[in-house]
């Protein structure tokens, strides 16, 4: 059973406006997934290539994810105590399970479990990376590192490197969500108060 605390926690962190956001995401991705971001064809000056909105749609839920870690109070909890980063670490385990849960259920349904599978590994790796875009760059600025990879993907789409196009088993895919979510983890877990701790030791 949830606790009281533990629900007002995800009140004040914003939990509805997260799980909507994410919602209308995957909804849209059903809907109009399939549909291309049009790309200018080099060369002949027409649009004859595209990337489907399926692929970049995740890289909203993770942002919409990490949006979870700010708060009017955000600098002051990360100085709070270890209940404090109780709740933080429950409350971003269970919203990005829900979300992710969530997602592949209607991506598995409008498309099939493979494109759910991809579409929940995107999310994974782009929330990895807005962890860590926060914490170098500031909690309102979640997007820009998962953006930029994003227009990356967009601009150089089908190679080894591309997990929003490599198959649900990818080996390297699921190692890229592995090492984002471990820097974006470790990052969000760098408060100030801890690396004065580790830096005494």
């Amino acid at each position: 059973m949830i606790s009281s605390d533990l629900v007002r926690y995800a009140r004040v962190h914003r939990a509805t406006a997260i799980l909507t956001g994410t919602a209308v995401v995957v909804i849209l991705s059903a809907l109009f997934g399939g549909s291309n971001i049009a790309l200018p064809s080099i060369g002949s000056g027409g649009v004859t290539t595209g990337v489907p909105f399926r692929r970049e749609l995740p890289v909203f839920s993770a942002v919409f994810l990490s949006a979870a870690l700010s708060s009017a109070m955000a600098k002051h909890e990360e100085m709070g105590a270890s209940a404090m980063h109780r709740y933080r670490l429950q409350y971003c385990f269970g919203l990005t399970l829900t979300v992710c849960l969530l997602s592949f259920g209607v991506e598995g349904l409008a498309v099939g479990v493979e494109a759910g599978v991809v579409f929940v590994r995107s999310i994974l790796i782009w929330f990895g990376l807005s962890l860590l875009s926060i914490r170098m760059l500031g909690p309102q600025l979640s997007w820009p590192l998962p953006l930029a990879s994003a227009l990356v993907l967009i601009w150089y789409p089908q190679g080894w490197w591309d997990w929003t196009a490599n198959s649900a088993t990818d080996l390297v895919s699921w190692a890229a969500a592995a090492v984002a979510l471990a820097i974006g983890a470790t990052a969000g877990a760098a408060t100030p108060w801890r690396t004065r701790n580790w830096s005494h030791r």
